[in-house]
């Protein structure tokens, strides 16, 4: 590119900003002004020469992608969009905050237009960018050809103080040096100011030491608040690595130009009124003025959209010609970018009969993983250094890795997290928002918890990542109660838009797949065992994908006992037991909570049905089956270390014990007297 020239518009744009930002918090009378005043002249200069993106073609593939990752500077990310022309209007910026707005406390994605991820939670933005440059480098090398570079955007992110602090964050940014993602360009506003108030008391790294050892590049800006050429020029020296990538640290100051500047008091609160209109009056801005922008602000930004509108009709062209000479290739490339599964692509899902071996299911998840894999190359995923206990690396897979490495190539669709299940999540969330890839990742059930956060994100954002979560409950036996998850569960059957499937055998595991693949804005945990897992005789794709659905009918029935996973075949064994003895019992397998939410009443009802009790059984926390039960019966606190079969003798999950607690709940029902009516009656 050129070489900078200052505009004599640049002053106004600055001003402008942060002119905004101060009105937008102040009227809201809540928000975060510091952060946007402080990076309004890096925001500016990124937005006017750099960034490529047409407003009016918001999802076009090949735009330049932009994470707010300190998302509490989102004031100035929608301040950015409305200057842009993007789909917000003065009026909402007029309604930050406000209930319903398209301007909220944080940045959403699916919300606000132009918005590629929601950041809030510190540190997660920094790793959705990762995972954005992860999808971006893989579909160049799956895609581009000489003369039809389609995909050659860039990630731009803006980070600060609070984000590098956060674990989430190193993670991702050691294993973007170690994947040498060029494409990667992060801001880091190093303001010296956190909430707590100066940095010194408790962040004083060496930020830039720390991302060299990372391999990334580091440049620096020393007066991030004036020195426009210095911006330009490190975007430009940014944008020469190709093999690493970059962080900018930005030396900036926090809500610069009003009277609290370079201190945490304009960190998190709005600027008096009398600060703003001396703020204005200091820029050469209209003191009497709010949400005031100037023209030449508008034309400026007109200009950066109108660039980026001429590029996309360049970029359409250019597709084009690519479908005439690389049909097949076309084709895969605009399905992919279009979010469709290929026709046909659910009858490669494993089907499995009754006298069909039992096996684990999380074996059951790599024989799924192995037959859908060639056809759906669009996921993508790995795991956090678990490889050969989750089973999810094919034969046929290549390793995601730089090609110098010898490690494999940005082609390879398997990715090795390392030990960074919360990076790994939250990059997850960023391959999805990209577009044309479906993820999923790998750990055990229990260190799901360790990436709460980003999964909170996905199911929030609607992202469409899928984890294979084995080791599930105390069936894994001997690693014990550190490893043995009992609540985990129960925290993400309560949160909301996320399918939590604990398959029962090989059907069900089928089941769990074809619907995490088929549902685009949901995420999905698949837990899964260690231990073998018989097939069960009524189970049925079609049946398991209902998420609830009876295994063992009976009339007149004395009992229900409903179950998931492992085990729904220990109850099976129970109902023999008590059959034998003359009690009928009736059997539902309930493998997805969500799931069966959603089914009609009437095939509820008829699964849960009225006229005996129902027992719940499962060898996790009891907690949230009673919306299904009318008793309830699991592990009540840690597990234990030693063989599974023991470990589930230990805490009574046998045929034998269940088949006495069963005769047991059904005694004091009748007992109890009068009409026994499904929990599922009230609950509707």
């Amino acid at each position: 590119m050129a070489k900078f020239v200052q505009d004599s518009t640049d002053d106004v744009c600055i001003a402008t900003i942060r002119a905004l930002a101060a009105d937008v918090v102040g009227k809201a009378n809540s928000g975060h002004p510091g952060a946007p005043m402080g990076m309004a002249p890096v925001a500016h200069i990124l937005f006017s020469r750099f960034f490529n993106a047409n407003p009016k073609s918001s999802k076009w593939f090949n735009r330049d992608r932009f994470v707010l990752s300190n998302g509490h500077a989102c004031a100035l990310q929608y301040i950015l969009l409305h200057l842009l022309g993007y789909k917000l209007s003065m009026d909402d910026l007029k309604q930050f905050r406000q209930i319903d707005s398209l301007t909220p406390g944080h940045p959403e994605t699916g919300h606000t237009d132009g918005i590629e991820v929601t950041t809030g939670p510190l540190g997660q933005g920094f790793a959705n960018g990762v995972g954005l440059g992860i999808a971006q480098a893989h579909l160049a090398a799956t895609f581009n050809k000489d003369g039809f570079d389609l995909v050659d955007n860039y990630t731009y992110v803006f980070t600060g103080d609070g984000c590098l602090m956060e674990g989430v964050a190193s993670e991702a940014a050691s294993l973007a040096g170690h994947l040498q993602l060029g494409n990667l360009i992060y801001f880091y506003d190093d303001n010296h100011i956190s909430i707590d108030g100066d940095t010194a008391v408790a962040f004083t790294e060496n930020v830039e030491q720390r991302f060299l050892s990372y391999g990334w590049q580091v440049l620096h800006v020393n007066d991030g608040d004036r020195d426009l050429e210095g911006i330009y020029n490190a975007v430009i020296e940014a944008q020469k690595e190709k093999k690493k990538p970059t962080i900018i640290r930005l030396r900036t100051t926090i809500g610069y130009g009003s009277k609290q500047q370079g201190t945490h008091g304009v960190h998190g609160a709005p600027l008096k009124a009398d600060d703003i209109q001396a703020l204005k009056t200091k820029f050469g801005l209209p003191a009497d003025k709010t949400f005031y922008v100037p023209d030449d602000t508008y034309k400026v930004y007109a200009a950066s959209a109108a660039r980026g509108a001429a590029l996309q009709k360049k970029w359409d062209a250019l597709l084009a010609s690519y479908g005439q000479k690389y049909p097949k290739e076309h084709a895969e490339l605009t399905r992919r970018i279009a979010g469709k599964l290929p026709e046909g692509w659910e009858k490669s899902l494993p089907v499995y009969k009754p006298a069909d071996a039992a096996q684990a299911s999380r074996k059951l998840s790599e024989i799924v993983l192995t037959a859908i894999t060639p056809i759906l190359p669009e996921l993508m995923g790995g795991s956090a250094d678990l490889t050969g206990s989750n089973l999810t690396r094919t034969k046929a897979m290549i390793d995601f890795q730089p090609e110098s490495t010898g490690l494999g190539s940005y082609k390879g669709t398997y990715l090795r997290f390392g030990v960074r299940e919360h990076g790994m999540g939250a990059i997850a969330n960023g391959m999805h928002a990209y577009g044309g890839i479906i993820p999923f990742v790998a750990t055990f059930m229990n260190f799901v918890s360790y990436a709460a956060g980003a999964v909170r994100l996905s199911a929030l954002s609607g992202h469409q990542v899928i984890w294979v979560a084995t080791h599930d409950s105390i069936g894994l036996g001997e690693d014990g109660p550190t490893h043995q998850p009992i609540e985990t569960a129960a925290h993400f059957r309560a949160m909301p838009n996320i399918d939590f499937w604990r398959p029962a055998d090989g059907n069900e595991t089928s089941a769990a797949y074809y619907i995490a693949l088929t549902r685009k804005h949901t995420p999905s945990i698949l837990s899964l065992s260690r231990q073998n897992l018989p097939n069960l005789e009524e189970s049925t794709i079609e049946k398991a994908s209902k998420g609830g659905y009876v295994v063992l009918e009976e009339q007149g029935e004395d009992l229900t006992i409903v179950s998931s996973g492992s085990e729904v075949s220990i109850v099976l064994e129970a109902a023999v037991q008590l059959r034998s003895e003359g009690v009928k019992v009736r059997v539902v397998s309930l493998p997805c909570w969500s799931i069966f939410d959603l089914q009609p009443k009437e095939y509820r009802l008829s699964v849960l049905r009225s006229g005996a009790p129902i027992l719940a059984v499962e060898a996790l926390s009891p907690f949230g089956w009673q919306k299904y039960s009318h008793e309830q019966f699991g592990l009540f606190g840690w597990g234990a270390s030693g063989p599974y079969k023991k470990v589930y003798e230990k805490f009574g999950l046998t045929g034998s014990n269940i088949a006495s607690i069963s005769n047991k709940v059904i005694t004091f029902y009748k007992q109890k007297g009068g009409e026994v009516v499904s929990p599922l009656v009230k609950a509707l």
